[in-house]
């Protein structure tokens, strides 16, 4: 079968010039030092992945931008600034330290795309935190795997997701606090659990980020188990150096851009490239709680007027087996830059399925 071939545009040509407009001249004049100097550093001396994806841009006057714009399953909006992600982040490290969790401690947060999500993982990461997140459709034995090998100490879950937590709760004595965070009301609580919800509201909105160094670890991603137990890589909070380059050159992210990655946070790609990235080149990222729709999804990006798209090929074939015209009922001009998982192929694009 011949496939039309789809020409690539000179840099010139486009709306927005490309960040990498010279792969070649770039690349001979790379240097991390570079991508250092255009990151902040902790005030103190340090480097923290949490400050220069929120805090950095609050003390450069951004923090009124949007930093998430998040749908519920439902359809409900609402619009985070860089600003509230700070607070909401400053928050719950103050509840780790109160509940006295320590520098180095295992965090992990299972849950649903929920705006407690990205507060619990930029919260723990500014209290020292290691974090390691879980996938929300994981089952009970994935959970213990993953919180016994790391000796985790607190676990951030949900109403719903928690029942699976408990069919293996006695085979993880480390595992001291079971926070329970309900986006929509204050969940009830049975004994041993905490309130997201009340401790939130106890704890103070400004937060001394713990002093963490570059080689300090900050994230643990597990494999997926296909060969033997699931295996534990630490990430350091040097890795932001990576998270803010490639934002900056393979996913071509400018200020004023509206970004969607699809991934879930519950895997590296959806931490690095739906938090980590995005964040730290202070971009505005749409969060959406739902699960893969077609329909649902082509009104996500018209709706924001998404700019650049991270999804992956699975997906890309689910919304070419539900056929040329859906695109066409939804306006989707605003997209220029749409990748494919895992940096394997990544297309600049003009505008595509214009609604008629």
């Amino acid at each position: 079968m011949e496939y039309e071939r789809i020409p690539k545009p000179g840099a010139d040509e486009f709306a927005v010039r490309p960040n990498l407009d010279d792969y070649e001249g770039t690349r001979a004049a790379f240097d991390y030092e570079r991508v250092i100097d255009e990151l902040d550093g902790l005030p103190g001396g340090g480097l923290n992945i949490a400050y220069e994806s929120l805090d950095r841009h609050v003390a450069a006057g951004n923090g009124e931008k949007a930093c998430i714009l998040w749908e519920s399953k439902d359809g409900r909006s609402e619009t985070y600034t860089y600003a509230d992600m700070a607070r909401l982040s400053n928050q719950f490290a103050n509840v780790l330290q109160q509940l006295g969790v320590e520098k180095g401690s295992r965090v992990f947060v299972f849950m649903d795309r929920t705006p407690e999500l990205y507060a619990a993982v930029f919260g723990a990461l500014k209290a020292g935190c290691i974090i390691g997140p879980l996938f929300s459709a994981f089952g009970p034995d994935a959970i213990r795997d993953r919180l016994e090998n790391s000796g985790a100490v607190v676990l951030v879950t949900t109403p719903k997701l928690k029942t699976k937590v408990y069919e293996v709760r006695d085979d993880l004595p480390e595992l001291k606090h079971l926070i329970i965070a309900d986006h929509d009301a204050p969940p009830e609580t049975a004994e041993g659990e905490l309130s997201w919800n009340e401790l939130m509201a106890a704890a103070p909105e400004t937060f001394e980020i713990v002093a963490t160094g570059p080689e300090d670890p900050a994230i643990m991603h597990y494999t997926s188990g296909t060969t033997g137990k699931p295996k534990g890589a630490v990430h350091v909070h040097k890795a932001v150096l990576g998270h803010y380059a490639t934002g900056k050159f393979a996913l071509d992210m400018h200020p004023d851009d509206i970004y969607w990655c699809t991934a879930d946070p519950g895997w590296v790609t959806g931490t690095s490239y739906g938090m980590f990235a995005p964040c730290t080149n202070g971009v505005t990222s749409v969060i959406y709680e739902g699960g893969f729709s077609a329909r649902a999804w082509y009104e996500v990006i018209a709706k924001y007027k998404v700019t650049v798209w991270y999804t992956a090929p699975t997906a890309i074939r689910m919304l070419m087996k539900a056929g040329e015209e859906a695109p066409k009922k939804h306006d989707l001009s605003s997209l220029r830059y749409t990748i494919y998982s895992f940096g394997k192929a990544a297309a600049m694009c003009e505008p595509i399925g214009s609604s008629q």
